[in-house]
């Protein structure tokens, strides 16, 4: 007999119940999933389709009815029926207010639950779920969370180059997130049972890199006592992450050339060519031209990794990414520090979107480590930073606090606009030259 197409999703934090419940669903031909904690239910939750979910009340930690309310706000058209050795009538009508559909009192039997289920399912129907589960999955791709034009941009290159080995080139500043864009073009294409290697070009000593992304032979060096495998071969068949790639070598630099032109690579003290398939993801926060220009990076090698290109955009041109940034980070840092879920108060979401994130994502995460660990249940304007608390009390000026290269674009086009894009009445207000103006509005 086939099982039916629904996936149910069982939490208890009593073993013994969760398998007795998962055999009587199975007896019933549906397929199920288990947990034992809230934790470990939303993990599940944001990696599979689930169609109903059946959680007990009385749990240690994140308790059932937090989960209740967690799925009624990010999984709102999935049904959840409450189960309880508890019983009250204040406890049904909280499970009920917060999205329960129906409640079951143990023991109960094996028919009860077949009826308590089929109607759960019934009150939803299953073509309703599958569009809401699309529409959870148009917030996430892959561990990119967002919907803003800004990222989508981003995910569109992503399915262009995520079933191919195209060497791919990304750039953004520190903290917008650039290694979640590799793991993304690896783990969401058909590569993503393959290795994926990464490595910090910068955190490597210079005299190091190279025995570490090629390997070495016994004896290439002091130290060397065996032959070792480097990043190149442990990646093979999959990706490799090369972060900050700026700050390789000319040598090194040289060697990578060859790996991508010929697809081989060499040992740190070996003539012997390995073969090997990797595909190679680089990124950096600086501008690699103006290395090639003052020699420090190689122009063959930039084309090389270029073949196509990504641009990560910073947190301060996605700021409706915001609330679904935090929301994560609510649920990661509640359930590690205070083993609950943490809500945020409207006003401190307010001011978090105000802010312009010099340090981007990297600096939100931050923010809202401290800030659940400095509040009780709820995140609130006061357990803030004092520079997110200024943008309450000065919404307009914090709209002011710029890069000093985002200000100076602004005042030139306001400045062009007012002499009508004339460029030598422009250059006079700004006091430079016509050739200047020309270079900086490139």
């Amino acid at each position: 007999m086939e099982l039916n197409r629904e996936n149910i999703l069982i939490v208890d934090d009593d073993v013994h119940i969760l398998e007795l419940i998962q055999r009587h669903l199975q007896a019933l031909n549906y397929h199920t999933y288990k947990a034992i904690s809230v934790k470990e239910a939303i993990a599940i939750l944001q990696d599979k389709s689930i169609d109903l979910l059946i959680t007990d009340l009385k749990m240690p930690g994140v308790d059932g009815l937090e989960l209740v309310k967690y799925v009624s706000e990010h999984f709102p058209n999935i049904p959840k029926l409450v189960v309880t050795g508890f019983p009250s009538i204040d406890g049904a009508l909280d499970a009920l207010r917060s999205g329960a559909m129906e409640y079951l009192t143990k023991p109960f039997t094996k028919e009860e639950l077949k009826t308590a289920v089929t109607k759960a399912l019934k009150e939803q129907p299953k073509k309703v779920q599958v569009a809401s589960n699309k529409t959870e999955d148009k917030k996430a791709y892959g561990e990119l969370i967002g919907q803003s034009p800004a990222i989508k941009k981003v995910t569109d290159v992503i399915d262009r180059v995520k079933n191919n080995k195209a060497t791919v080139f990304i750039t953004g500043e520190s903290g917008t997130g650039k290694e979640l864009v590799a793991r993304s073009i690896h783990y969401m294409g058909k590569y993503a049972t393959a290795p994926f290697i990464a490595v910090n070009c910068g955190a490597i000593p210079e005299n190091l890199l190279e025995s570490e992304l090629f390997g070495y032979t016994k004896g290439a060096f002091t130290g060397a006592d065996n032959d070792r495998n480097g990043f190149f071969q442990a990646a093979n068949k999959g990706s490799i992450f090369l972060d900050e790639i700026g700050n390789a070598s000319l040598a090194t630099q040289l060697r990578l050339l060859r790996v991508l032109q010929e697809k081989e690579v060499v040992r740190v003290g070996s003539q012997k060519v390995e073969p090997v398939d990797v595909r190679v993801i680089a990124a950096t926060n600086v501008n690699l031209k103006d290395l090639i220009k003052t020699g420090r990076f190689r122009e063959d090698l930039y084309y090389r990794l270029t073949v196509v290109e990504v641009e990560v955009p910073p947190l301060r041109d996605r700021k409706e990414d915001i609330p679904l940034l935090v929301n994560k980070f609510l649920f990661k840092y509640g359930v590690e520090f205070k083993d609950k879920l943490i809500s945020i108060a409207p006003e401190a979401l307010t001011a978090l979107e105000r802010y312009n994130w010099p340090g981007n994502i990297r600096e939100l995460e931050n923010v809202i480590q401290r800030s659940v660990i400095m509040c009780d249940k709820q995140v609130t304007i006061q357990d803030l930073p004092e520079q997110l608390k200024y943008t309450i009390a000065f919404p307009e000026e914090s709209q002011e606090f710029l890069s000093l290269k985002d200000m100076e674009k602004n005042y030139i086009l306001k400045v062009l606009e007012a002499t009508n894009n004339n460029k030598t009445k422009a250059a006079k207000i700004l006091q430079i030259d016509r050739k200047t103006l020309g270079e900086k509005i490139k």
